[in-house]
């Protein structure tokens, strides 16, 4: 079995159940998983490969819960940068409609090397548009091929703008197809398995997009398989409005509804529940993905993520659409989400410990793993470092290294390791050719756009 030494770190901030933090430290991992935490003295010297720390915070792998990888291929778009959600969809669906199996592959690879450099080490990515013979196939054979612990979503849209959706027809699918596509997806690429580096989401969009009858149909096709379950809840009051003239009920509502709660699904955003609703969520421990920066970009609004957390909700981070945000800088999603709530709610609303401990156990409890989100011997060994002596921390790092990580401009990690395998060091990929991925994906970018 191989083995891994991560050596000499600086500070170890492991966030498990007793908040231990080791400085002077060594990871020794066996096989893909954390076999020893502990004082460098103590801990072998020598591996198969062997990690340098030195000068390094180390922390557990942060999570994403939500992206839409194929939006990298469309930031900061003209027409799309001064608008709210439902006026920057309208513009973006007809590009959106042009992808292709090679601009899907593209924008896979640019996001998941974005998502790396961040310190992000296990994904959920929201496909829910397949044109041109696009499939989830696509993105799989790309993180598998990078190295991100991926979960991927089979998302969908059933419900065109001739029924009364938000999107044109010539982006949905018929239901039948979608639902028999899921399963093929379910069965021939999710691994279930603890360590399991793929795994499949049932993931219809939102909606405005998808029938009643698909949200009721999908989940009990996921919950045969003992997959999770994901789409947009209450993001934007035009949402709200929408669904109560639709539905004839809030957002919320129409998700307990359907069955749509449980600790098997959760929900992207949720800017809008009502108290009473933040306690339904709470008490039936449905997740929710906070993605700050994407809901100050379009004007959406501020979560309640402190009220979720204390009735019982799943709370993690997302970096949301690369059209949205227009990044995915898991990182930077971390200190946004903590000066997000101090806007809304003071200064002592959310702590630089407790948006970290979002991002990365809470995401891990949203994705409904046990198997990553803190170090700890037999947790699977998702580790990033990031140097303190850097310009960015300088002056911070000195006081607080964990805090200065969220209150300073947040780095690119000097090292990602994920299921044991070092794909970041020094802060470059040990395999990844940067400059051919955004060399290719500009000439795509730039292809799909102009039509």
């Amino acid at each position: 079995m191989a083995t891994l030494l991560i050596r000499d770190a600086a500070h170890v901030e492991t966030f498990d159940d007793a908040g231990t933090v080791v400085r002077d430290a060594s990871i020794f991992v066996r096989d893909g998983a954390i076999e020893a935490i502990g004082p460098a003295a103590r801990l072998p010297r020598a591996a198969d490969r062997v990690v340098d720390a030195r000068g390094c915070i180390v922390i557990p792998g942060l999570v994403n819960t939500h992206h839409h990888f194929y939006q990298t291929l469309t930031r900061a778009v003209p027409g799309t940068q001064d608008v709210e959600l439902f006026d920057w969809l309208v513009t973006l669906y007809p590009i959106w409609a042009r992808l292709t199996p090679a601009a899907l592959r593209s924008a896979t690879a640019v996001a998941c090397a974005e998502l790396l450099l961040s310190g992000c080490t296990t994904a959920a990515d929201h496909t829910y548009l397949w044109p041109n013979g696009c499939r989830v196939d696509d993105e799989v054979d790309v993180a598998r091929e990078i190295g991100l612990r991926f979960h991927a979503s089979r998302g969908s849209m059933s419900v065109g703008e001739s029924k009364g959706g938000l999107p044109p027809d010539s982006v949905v699918e018929s239901e039948a197809a979608i639902l028999a596509d899921t399963q093929r997806a379910i069965e021939t690429l999710h691994d279930g398995n603890r360590f399991g580096m793929t795994r499949i989401v049932n993931a219809p969009c939102s909606p405005f997009s998808v029938s009643e009858d698909l949200m009721r149909e999908s989940l009990a096709l996921a919950r045969s398989y003992n997959v999770h379950s994901h789409t947009h809840l209450a993001e934007t009051l035009d949402e709200e409005r929408y669904c109560i003239a639709t539905f004839g009920c809030r957002p919320v509502e129409l998700a307990e509804r359907l069955g749509w709660l449980g600790d098997d699904v959760w929900h992207a955003h949720m800017v809008h529940p009502s108290p009473a609703e933040v306690g339904v969520l709470g008490a039936s421990r449905t997740g929710a993905a906070h993605c700050p920066t994407s809901n100050m970009r379009l004007g959406s609004g501020i979560a309640p993520i402190g009220a979720l957390v204390d009735a019982g909700a799943r709370v993690g981070l997302g970096v949301d659409g690369s059209a949205s945000n227009d990044s995915s800088h898991l990182l930077d999603e971390v200190r946004h989400a903590m000066l997000l709530q101090r806007v809304g709610g003071g200064a002592k609303a959310l702590t630089a410990r407790a948006a970290l401990t979002l991002g990365t156990r809470g995401g891990a409890a949203v994705l409904g793993r046990d198997d990553i989100g803190y170090l700890a011997p037999g947790m699977a060994a998702d580790i990033v470092g990031v140097r303190l002596d850097s310009l960015a921390l300088a002056g911070g790092a000195v006081h607080d290294p964990l805090a200065a990580l969220v209150f300073c401009r947040p780095p690119n990690v000097d090292f990602t390791i994920v299921n044991g395998k070092p794909l970041v060091e020094h802060g470059a990929f040990t395999a990844l050719d940067v400059e051919r991925v955004v060399a290719q994906h500009n000439e795509l970018a730039r292809a799909l756009v102009s039509g």
